[in-house]
């Protein structure tokens, strides 16, 4: 009941009826969705302005482009990629204390990177340290608010992410003011304390029940328990220190009836009652740390594996090239205006600019169409899909400003079907399954974010153009968007056949 949001009430009949909770789709939801848009503005904004401490990177350490870059694409990769394992956390810790957690990390990550000596120690403490801290901080935030959401999760969802967008300026001008004024080493000290926002996002993400079935004896024996001995414990001190306050031979009287009842040696039984309550505080997370790995398990090898679902697999395999589409554009671009001599129409107004101010706009509106109740949430993910590829396909064929102003626009606007991944892949695996089937979703663009930037620049020192990449990435791109469509094709084939072979055998 903790993830579809409804509470169980005895009937008195003996029957279970479901009560709808009073936070789904309002209520403490609408904080998850603040909660969420600052975390996007914290972690993928500031991925989205790394460009400005590469710069700094490249005066300072005077390593190559390609070796220096590996540093932003090492965090943007890693936050993504360890979603899988970001998936166990969240099933044996929750997801506030797992977003928690990561704010802590990444807020190290940053910090230890002000005193990196080279390149490679930004790999360890920047890409790594940082990345991980932000993976484990971005998949509860997408995660929550799923399971806040049911009639209106793709507006939820696109809200919440427009944080990206809004984040990449906030974070790109904070981050240039900051190293014009402190220096680069100082702005990543103050980036790390400002990235212990995360912590108080993640302390906003309240389990959306309280507490389990209080009828369960287990639970009983878990969780009241140990509350009820330490307050036995903490009264029975009480009183004996009020007693002897009074000093009454007949307090005292008492009090030595009570101790010689409950223990003939009162500091060896506090000492008993404070082993026992360890002992089962340990047994509780060993019981719930085993839960999480079996049912983190069960989803990805067991027998509820989710690889046994095709469509979610053809669904992991259009994720693989679907992010690098996005990412190589606004990784690119700058080079690309330079080549066409648009550096002055450029520094006017950033075609990257363009696709971070549209894809705002393109997220929210989106989420309102897919909510629409005449609307089907995978018709409207699919055609943003193929404008996103067409769009690849045209962008190296325009040459002139106005022309790839156009282009990142529709760019911009069509990438917004990112808010509405979480609620497609809940579609396909149920909100049970959601965190660790978004975490394999996610790594999967996380590979495509890590290796598509490094595959466009390796086409361009071959080819001295990026048109072949743009071209290579769409056709890929289409190839995963086919994937999706031609899996329902064979379902209905199959079942089509089912029919068939069932009637025959009658």
């Amino acid at each position: 009941h903790e993830d579809i949001g409804y509470d169980f009430e005895d009937d008195p009949k003996d029957k279970k009826t479901l009560k709808p909770h009073p936070n789904i789709d309002g209520g403490w939801a609408w904080m998850m969705v603040l909660s969420s848009f600052f975390v996007h503005i914290l972690i993928m904004g500031s991925q989205m302005a790394l460009g400005v401490l590469n710069v700094e990177w490249l005066e300072e350490f005077h390593q190559s482009r390609g070796l220096t870059a590996w540093v932003s694409s090492l965090s943007m990769g890693i936050t993504l990629i360890v979603g899988p394992f970001i998936g166990l956390f969240i099933n044996t810790c929750g997801c506030r204390q797992t977003a928690i957690i990561g704010g802590l990390v990444n807020s190290l990550g940053w910090v230890l990177s002000a005193y990196a000596a080279n390149v490679h120690y930004l790999f360890i403490t920047f890409g790594v340290a940082a990345g991980l801290g932000s993976g484990m901080a971005y998949l509860p935030a997408v995660v929550m608010v799923g399971r806040y959401f049911q009639k209106r999760r793709a507006l939820a969802q696109g809200l919440s992410t427009t944080g990206t967008g809004f984040g990449t300026f906030l974070m790109t001008v904070l981050l240039k003011y900051l190293c014009a004024e402190y220096g680069w080493r100082n702005a990543m000290l103050i980036q790390g304390a400002v990235s212990l926002n995360l912590c108080v996002c993640g302390a906003l993400m309240r389990p959306l029940s309280p507490g389990k079935n209080p009828n369960d004896p287990g639970e009983k024996d878990l969780r009241v328990l140990p509350a009820h001995s330490t307050e036995s414990v903490k009264s029975a001190g009480q009183q004996g220190r009020t007693e002897e306050k009074d000093g009454g031979p007949g307090n005292e009287e008492t009090l030595g009836d009570l101790q010689a009842q409950e223990c003939p040696d009162r500091a060896g039984h506090r000492k008993n009652m404070w082993a026992l309550r360890i002992l089962k505080t340990l047994s509780w997370l060993t019981m719930r740390v085993r839960k999480g790995f079996e049912d983190w398990y069960s989803g990805y090898f067991g027998t509820a594996s989710l690889f046994t679902n095709r469509m979610f697999v053809a669904f992991i395999f259009w994720a693989l090239f679907a992010y690098s589409s996005f990412v190589i554009p606004f990784i690119h671009l700058p080079e690309i205006v330079n080549l066409y001599n648009l550096s002055e129409q450029n520094d006017i107004f950033p075609l990257t600019s363009i696709i971070a101010i549209v894809h705002i706009f393109g997220k929210v509106i989106l989420g309102v169409i897919a909510d629409l109740p005449c609307i089907s949430v995978w018709n409207v993910f699919l055609l943003a899909n193929f404008t996103l590829v067409l769009s690849i396909f045209i962008l190296p064929l325009m040459h002139t400003y106005a022309g790839l102003a156009v282009i990142c626009a529709l760019i911009g606007f069509s990438s917004g079907y990112f808010s509405l991944m979480p609620v497609v892949t809940e579609d396909l695996v149920g909100i049970e399954h959601l965190a660790n089937a978004y975490g394999i979703i996610i790594c999967a663009n996380g590979i495509s974010a890590l290796l598509g930037p490094p595959f466009a620049g390796w086409i361009y020192d071959i080819t001295q153009k990026y048109d072949f990449s743009f071209y290579i990435c769409g056709l890929l791109y289409m190839i995963g968007i086919l994937f999706l469509l031609i899996q329902p094709c064979i379902r209905i084939i199959e079942q089509s056949r089912r029919k068939y072979m069932d009637g025959a055998h009658v």
